[in-house]
């Protein structure tokens, strides 16, 4: 690793030539000053990046790229989305995707090795590819980075040049507390036992859960993210102090920043790891917890598209549900509200119009309650989702939407 100045980085980029591909640490883990330099000195690129947060360069002479679209490039005219379980991205980027240039955040050196700290993710596969081709790997090194365990230590000789640039790391903000979400997070909650293995999305739902699992015991984590709510289960002793908390990618608080570095505990690994369906279903009774923007009649979920439009995309979701429904004693459970504030329409559909994310879930929970989609029949899931899962305002309409599809329903 060369320390330069901020100056011989930017010439160093200047001088790429033609039109780069360029893979940027995304989530809350974005190597901003890094990136704006790059942004200055390159008249045209396609910008690669994961969940990428607003603020992300988005003008004339830029390509955005991305399998997870974030809030930084979601509705944007340059936004190429590649459809792509997140396990499969680091095939994306060696086979479809090559990357000339590499830009992460890492922690300051150590022992001839840097951390990745909260961002691991696609970033050691991206690495690699663009190491195999000659391309550049850069760093933006801030000691406030937490130096983390497992796949996010690398070699220092991994990158080419880095800058410095200290200051502290985003936190995302707080989804306000609600009583909809304590509801859901209890209806969920009941399902998983003590001893389970967690994977849980992000938002409000998800927190909800954690928050309702503080009095469990002996809990282990195997997830593609986690947050504040992990934290909060090891300060109550609900985790098993001997199973280490796994993942690929970390935000929240400045508190759970300060507890995963160094912490021997916490390893993050690898996207092909975490997401590997068959090494989730390894896991002892892994139940896995995500969102939906809608489900429909045929337990299908929608967490990708909102009026047709690519909101956000399949994310880890596919790869946990298949993971936990193979896992012994494991649970795929969708969580939703009934109703949609905003549009105030149902979440409940009596058939997904747009592509389906995940499908043959264990549960769909909202407020409402718990429907028990495997093991019972087509029509018994739809009644079951109509009579448990539906706000009460849309039921009549879908129980008769529901027989027009063909489902034997009273």
């Amino acid at each position: 690793m060369r320390i330069v100045t901020e100056s011989r980085l930017a010439a160093v980029l200047g001088s790429l030539p033609g039109v780069p591909r360029v893979v940027l640490g995304g989530n809350f883990g974005t190597p901003w000053r890094a990136l704006s330099l790059l942004d200055a000195a390159v008249g045209e690129y396609h910008l690669f990046a994961l969940n990428a947060q607003h603020g992300i360069p988005d003008r004339e002479g830029i390509v955005l790229e991305s399998p997870f679209v974030g809030p930084g490039m979601r509705a944007s005219e340059r936004l190429r989305y590649f459809p792509c379980r997140l396990s499969l991205v680091p095939n994306l980027l060696r086979e479809s995707l090559p990357p000339d240039v590499v830009v992460v955040q890492t922690s300051a050196p150590f022992n001839g090795t840097v951390s990745l700290g909260i961002e691991v993710n696609i970033l050691p596969a991206a690495i690699e590819a663009a190491l195999a081709r000659g391309g550049l790997v850069i760093s933006q090194v801030n000691p406030r980075m937490p130096y983390t365990y497992g796949d996010a230590v690398l070699p220092e000789d991994y990158f080419d040049y880095a800058i410095e640039a200290d200051g502290p790391l985003p936190s995302p903000p707080s989804p306000p507390a609600s009583d909809l979400y304590r509801s859901i997070g209890e209806r969920v909650a009941a399902l998983i036992d003590d001893g389970a293995t967690l994977q849980l999305g992000i938002g409000g739902v998800p927190d909800a859960v954690l928050a309702a699992l503080t009095g469990r015991q002996d809990l282990a984590v195997w997830s593609e993210m986690f947050s504040d709510g992990v934290l909060a289960l090891d300060r109550a002793g609900a985790l098993d102090p001997a199973a280490p908390v796994t993942a690929s990618f970390v935000f929240g608080s400045s508190q759970l920043y300060e507890w995963i570095d160094r912490n021997a505990r916490v390893r993050l690994l690898r996207t092909e790891k975490t997401n590997d369906p068959g090494l989730i279903a390894l896991q002892p009774r892994m139940v896995s917890v995500n969102g939906a923007l809608q489900v429909d009649l045929f337990a299908q979920a929608n967490a990708a598209r909102v009026h047709g439009m690519i909101y956000s995309g399949f994310g880890g979701q596919t790869d946990f549900v298949v993971g936990a429904l193979h896992s012994p004693g494991g649970r795929a459970v969708i969580a939703l509200p009934s109703w949609h504030p905003k549009a105030d329409v149902s979440t409940v559909v009596p058939r997904l119009t747009g592509p389906v994310t995940s499908f043959q879930h264990s549960f769909i929970v909202s407020e409402q309650g718990a429907a028990a989609v495997w093991g019972h029949d087509a029509a018994a899931q739809a009644g079951q989702i109509i009579d448990q899962v539906a706000h009460p305002s849309a039921r009549d309409d879908l129980r008769k939407a529901g027989r027009d599809l063909g489902f034997r329903l009273p």
